[in-house]
């Protein structure tokens, strides 16, 4: 109920906010935020977030491989294997290498 809470207030500010700025605003927010996120830093810094939380993710799932061991469903265990594979070598949303 919190997240939902959560999520309804924001969608409340943004509206509000964007009705107040106006498309003006919009495109000045839109060229800031495509300005930080072609930054080097910032890019770098979101890769090595990434690359830590697959680290973090497959620890997690062979700890509790171990202590499920079969009973893990097949279906969830697919899952997880797709995501992996689907995450290395690939580009993420920010156009940033996952290598």
């Amino acid at each position: 109920m919190r997240y939902r809470l959560t999520f309804v207030a924001g969608l409340a500010l943004g509206y509000v906010l964007g009705t107040r700025a106006g498309r003006e605003r919009y495109e000045q927010l839109k060229k800031s935020v495509r300005e930080i996120s072609q930054n080097p830093a910032v890019r770098n810094t979101v890769e090595s977030a990434a690359q830590q939380g697959r680290g973090v993710a497959g620890k997690a799932f062979h700890s509790v491989s171990e202590k499920v061991g079969d009973r893990m469903p097949d279906s969830v265990a697919d899952r997880v294997r797709s995501l992996r594979e689907r995450g290395q070598g690939s580009e993420d949303d920010w156009g940033t290498s996952n290598t």
